[in-house]
C-alpha cells in the first residue's frame, strides 16, 4: 500500500494511490495532561484549542514545519494513517480496515531542514507503521501537484505558503535551480494579528480567533472596499471579556511584516535565477500554493511588488499532498523525486 502524507504545521493531508485524499485534518492533539493518553485528533482537537481545562492539553506537534513534539506526532500519524486505510463497507455495516504486506509512504518536508529534523520525520511515520518512507521536498510536491512542466528545460516558479513555512523554488528540468525556505507562514500572520491587538487595543485574542480575522477580512492589498468585523477577547486592563471593531486595513497593517518577509524571500530567488529561466518567468509567472494562497488579493499584490504575473493554483490547500500521490504512481519516480527510504 502506498501512502503519500503532507504533514503540515497547520493541517496534516493523506493521500492513498488510486484511492486520492482519504484525510484533511488539523494537525492538533488533544491529551490528557501529563500524559502522552491521546484523547481527540485533528478537528475534534482542534476545537479545543483554548478552551481545555488542567486535565486536558491540546497540543500542536509541529512548528515551523518540523516535529516539536515527536510522541504526539508519531500518534497523530498513526491515527492519520489508520483512517486513511479504513474504508466504509456498505451503510451501518462498520468499517473494514484494509491491510497491506508492504507500506510505502511519501513524506512532503520544507526543503529547508536539517537531516536531524528530516529524521525525526522519518523515525515517526516508521513508528506509526509505515515499513519504507521516503522524503520530497514541498516546493517539488507542490509543484507537481499543480501540474507545473517541471520536467522541461524551462523556468517554473512555485511559491508554497504553509502554516509553519513558506517555501520558494524555481525548477528547471526536474530540479531545483533556485530555493529559499523561511519559517514564515500562516501562523506568523496569525502572530502579528494577536500581537497587534494587544499592542493598540489592550485585547488577549487567541490563535482561533487571530486565523479567523485573517480569513475574513485579511488581505495582502486592497480588495474591493474595506471591512469590518468585531473581535472578541480578554482586556488586558480589567481582565474582563471585550469586543473591538477592527478594519481590513489594520489587519493589513498588523500582517505586514511577515508579508515583507515573504516577499524579500521570492525577489531574492528571482534575483539569484539564471537569465534565461528568469526569461521564462516572465512568461509563465509565479505559481501560489498553500493555505496561504488564500488571503486575499496576495496574488495582485504580488505582482505589483515583483512585476512577475501571479496566479494562484487551483486548489492551493491540496497541491503538496497530490504531489506526493503523482510521485506514488511510479516506483522508479518515487526514487529519482524523493530521498531514499528507509
Amino acid at each position: 500500500m502506498d501512502i503519500g502524507i503532507d504533514l503540515g504545521t497547520a493541517n496534516t493531508l493523506v493521500y492513498l494511490k488510486d484511492e486520492g485524499i482519504k484525510v484533511r485534518e488539523p494537525s492538533v492533539v488533544a491529551v490528557k495532561t501529563g500524559t502522552t493518553e491521546v484523547l481527540a485528533v485533528g478537528d475534534e482537537a482542534k476545537r479545543m484549542l483554548g478552551r481545555t481545562p488542567d486535565t486536558i492539553s491540546a497540543i500542536r506537534p509541529l512548528r515551523d514545519g518540523v516535529i516539536a513534539d515527536f510522541e504526539i506526532t508519531e500518534a497523530m500519524l498513526k491515527h492519520f494513517i489508520k483512517k486513511a486505510r479504513t474504508k466504509e463497507k456498505g451503510k451501518g455495516k462498520g468499517t473494514k480496515l484494509i491491510r497491506a504486506s508492504k507500506i510505502r509512504v511519501v513524506v512532503a518536508v520544507p526543503s529547508g531542514i536539517t537531516e536531524v529534523e528530516k529524521r525525526a520525520v522519518k523515525d515517526s511515520a516508521k513508528q506509526a507503521g509505515a515499513d519504507e518512507v521516503y522524503l520530497i521536498e514541498e516546493p517539488m510536491a507542490a509543484a507537481i501537484g499543480v501540474g507545473l512542466p517541471i520536467q522541461d528545460a524551462s523556468g517554473n516558479m512555485i511559491v508554497d505558503i504553509g502554516g509553519g513555512t513558506t517555501e520558494v523554488a524555481v525548477i528547471s528540468l526536474s530540479g531545483i535551480v533556485q530555493s529559499r525556505s523561511l519559517r514564515v507562514g500562516g501562523d506568523k500572520l496569525d502572530e502579528s494579528i494577536i500581537a497587534y491587538m494587544k499592542r493598540k487595543y489592550n485585547l488577549m485574542i487567541g490563535e482561533r480567533t487571530a486565523e479567523m480575522v485573517k480569513i475574513k477580512i485579511g488581505s495582502a492589498t486592497v480588495v474591493d472596499q474595506e471591512t469590518t468585523m468585531d473581535v472578541k477577547g480578554r482586556g488586558l486592563v480589567d481582565g474582563l471579556p471585550k469586543t473591538i471593531e477592527v478594519s481590513s486595513k489594520e489587519i493589513r497593517e498588523a500582517m505586514a511584516e511577515p508579508l515583507a518577509t515573504i516577499l524579500a524571500s521570492i525577489k531574492e530567488a528571482l534575483e539569484r535565477c539564471p537569465p534565461e529561466l528568469a526569461a521564462d518567468l516572465i512568461d509563465r509567472g509565479i505559481m501560489l500554493a498553500g493555505g496561504g494562497a488564500l488571503l486575499g488579493g496576495i496574488d495582485v499584490w504580488l505582482t505589483e511588488q515583483t512585476g512577475v504575473p501571479t496566479h494562484i493554483s487551483e486548489d492551493p490547500l491540496v497541491a503538496v499532498v497530490e504531489g506526493t500521490g503523482r510521485v506514488l504512481s511510479e516506483v522508479s519516480y518515487i526514487k529519482k523525486m524523493t530521498s531514499a527510504g528507509v
